[in-house]
């Protein structure tokens, strides 16, 4: 028996509690007693059972207000009301008007005939839908079938119209909803009502039941719930009686919907009924988290779509099995192949063997170290058109600590043809400034071949050659063909120099490119400079002969147009090689002429920046000269000194393919 006490002081209280255990214990009664000081500790829908209200003996309109208080929130036929009071017949009759069952002077006396008479009218009363009698067991089993479905019910839209149902139909009662909190509204998951399942608009949560529900966990209104809360329209216009609901609640305990069972008769329920409540609560409770999980993932799925196709460079994230789990719209224009034909595929599915260990084994070792990497690799689209793409790789941690790669791809096809069409103009710029010297260089050897021929053919034309004219016509004729040769190297060092097979790269000999490029320099640089060669012996370099050479042809010119206007025993230009440790050769050429002022030092390679006059100069030359050195897996770097001097370095990678040392030399250049 439940035992309410409303402001019962202590030195009442413990002779009371005994009492009441005592004859509670006499008549088989047991007691479940719990005490407020304030009406506000008390929850809502007061539990059936018997209330014990305290009377201080101050203002009566006080104790009247409680009294009145009491009575609206208990069911009067399963509770009893009792005043403890000193008070006279006539205020006693006005604490009945309030709703007294009875007024006792404290401590009160025969408390067990009182308990048991309450405990017999509470049997004696036509159960609800949930517990008759007659029927219990079997509805109960049918309540129990129907919890066990639905907790071993796979997940899905119909998870909550099924539950609503199976309750309405297995408790026989008018409705059954379930509801989700969205601030202070409820918004309708599914609703069983009448036979048939039903539209609910979302409504406010204040002033209805479920408010209650949601305050108190549970809530349980047997009877004229419609009267307690007229702001409800659904339960006036249903004719809805009574009321059983518990409140859902997340992992955290915080409430997120309700859970409710609306009959139009009475509806009692006892404490198993509310743990059968209680217990679809829990796995509804279950279901609704995992939806607003489901959906808070799928809203940052979007979110996170949306950031990778704001990139507008293709964009992919591999997992630690290289399979593909995200991808930006950039990207799968570049494959050609939708989104979702694209989530959870591996370079395997798009890339041939050859390709796809490559790269596997590049994000092995991303995944390993942990360090960045960038990689230059050909890709084929699927209209068969091969892209070139620069790809930068890092790791990443993703949800639960898994490891994540990024691979961010930049197609620079474009850029490349642009730049291979830039260093085309720039040799065909050289070529140009070159034509002049080279125009001499030919025409001298042009000059006496053609006096050599016409010498033999008089010779010829006399049909006899004397003895003593033959030593004189084996010299020209030795003459003529060192000529011929001339011109023939210096042939062959301009079209090696402007030709277009540029994206080829091998192993590259320094020595020979420097010799090439100072033929070509030849006429150019010996009316203004002595040029001094200094090659020690060096392998091979890995890289591109005709890109190289136009570097090296480059900084000649700037050179030669830093020299100042003076004798050409004092200018100087210096072109060296050496090798710098087992993975480097160092090409460098040096002048001693005007230098670089260093506030302009960093700034010689920037694209279109030049100190010389309007139409002298593009201001590309040294911007495309980094461009080859970087391309070559090399560097560029200058040290100069106002008036002493500049020196450009270039350091490049040993091709490791070819064992071969060129042996050094130094010498000056003769004219």
């Amino acid at each position: 028996m439940h035992v309410v006490m409303l402001g019962v002081p202590q030195s009442v209280t413990e002779e009371l509690e005994r009492k009441l255990h005592e004859e509670g214990a006499h008549h088989a009664v047991e007691c479940s007693i719990r005490h407020a000081r304030q009406l506000e500790e008390l929850p809502e829908a007061l539990p059936s059972g018997l209330l014990v209200l305290w009377d201080a003996g101050g203002p009566l309109e006080d104790t009247l207000a409680f009294c009145q208080q009491l009575h609206a929130r208990r069911t009067a036929s399963q509770s009893h009301l009792v005043v403890l009071t000193q008070r006279g017949p006539d205020e006693l009759d006005r604490l009945d008007q309030a709703g007294a069952d009875e007024c006792l002077a404290p401590p009160g006396a025969r408390w067990g005939t009182r308990l048991m008479a309450l405990e017999r009218r509470l049997q004696s009363m036509v159960p609800s839908a949930l517990v008759v009698d007659s029927q219990r067991s079997v509805r109960m089993e049918a309540t129990l079938q129907a919890l066990l479905e639905l907790t071993l019910a796979e997940p899905g839209p119909g998870f909550f119209q099924s539950m609503v149902k199976q309750l309405a139909q297995v408790l026989g009662v008018t409705c059954a909803l379930v509801g989700e909190l969205d601030g202070n509204t409820v918004r309708k998951l599914a609703c069983f009502n009448q036979g048939d399942f039903c539209d609910l608009p979302p409504y406010p949560l204040a002033g209805t039941p479920c408010q209650v529900t949601v305050d108190q966990a549970i809530c349980h209104y047997p009877d004229g719930v419609a009267a307690r809360f007229p702001e409800d329209t659904m339960l006036h216009e249903q004719g809805l009686r009574s009321y059983l609901g518990a409140a859902l609640r997340d992992s955290r305990g915080q409430p997120i919907g309700v859970l409710a069972i609306l009959n139009d008769r009475p509806l009692e329920a006892r404490p198993l009924d509310y743990a059968l409540i209680n217990a679809f609560a829990v796995r509804a409770s279950m279901e609704l988290e995992r939806l607003r999980a489901r959906d808070e993932l799928d809203r940052s799925r979007e979110q996170l779509q949306k950031t990778l196709d704001a990139v507008p460079d293709p964009l992919l994230v591999k997992d630690r099995a290289h399979r593909w789990v995200a991808m930006n719209s950039a990207f799968c224009r570049l494959v050609g192949r939708p989104l979702e034909q694209l989530q959870g595929k591996t370079d395997l599915d798009f890339f041939s063997q050859h390709e796809a260990e490559a790269f596997r084994k590049q994000d092995e070792q991303v995944f390993t170290t942990g360090q960045p990497q960038e990689n230059e690799d050909n890709f084929a689209d699927g209209s068969g058109h091969t892209h070139a793409i620069v790809t930068k790789k890092a790791l990443f941690t993703g949800l639960g600590g898994r490891p994540l790669l990024m691979v961010l791809c930049r197609d620079v096809t474009d850029r490349k043809r642009l730049e291979s069409q830039l260093r085309l103009a720039d040799r065909m710029a050289s070529v140009g400034t070159l034509a002049t010297g080279v125009a001499h260089e030919i025409n001298n050897p042009l000059t006496f071949v053609s006096a050599n021929i016409t010498f033999l053919e008089e010779q010829l034309n006399q049909m006899m050659v004397m003895p003593e004219s033959l030593p004189e016509l084996r010299e020209v004729l030795t003459e003529t063909r060192e000529g011929v040769g001339r011109i023939r190297e210096l042939v062959q060092d301009l079209k090696s120099f402007a030709r277009a097979d540029e994206e080829r790269s091998g192993p590259v000999d320094v020595h020979r490119v420097v010799d090439s490029a100072l033929r070509l320099m030849r006429s150019a640089l010996r009316h203004r400079t002595q040029v001094v060669r200094s090659l020690g012996e060096v392998p091979f370099v890995r890289g591109n002969e005709a890109r190289l050479g136009q570097v090296l042809v480059n900084l000649l010119v700037n050179a030669l147009q830093a020299l100042p206007a003076r004798h050409p025993d004092d200018n100087r230009i210096q072109v060296s090689a050496w090798r710098e440790g087992p993975k480097h050769v160092v090409l460098e050429v040096a002048d001693n002429g005007q230098g670089i002022p260093p506030d302009l030092q960093q700034r010689i390679f920037e694209p279109f920046f030049t100190t010389k006059p309007v139409g002298v100069g593009t201001g590309l030359g040294l911007a495309i000269c980094q461009t080859i050195v970087q391309s070559m897996g090399g560097q560029i770097d200058v040290r100069s000194e106002p008036g002493q001097g500049t020196a450009f370095r270039l350091r490049l990678p040993v091709d490791g393919s070819v064992t071969t040392l060129h042996r050094g030399h130094s010498a000056a250049l003769s004219s």
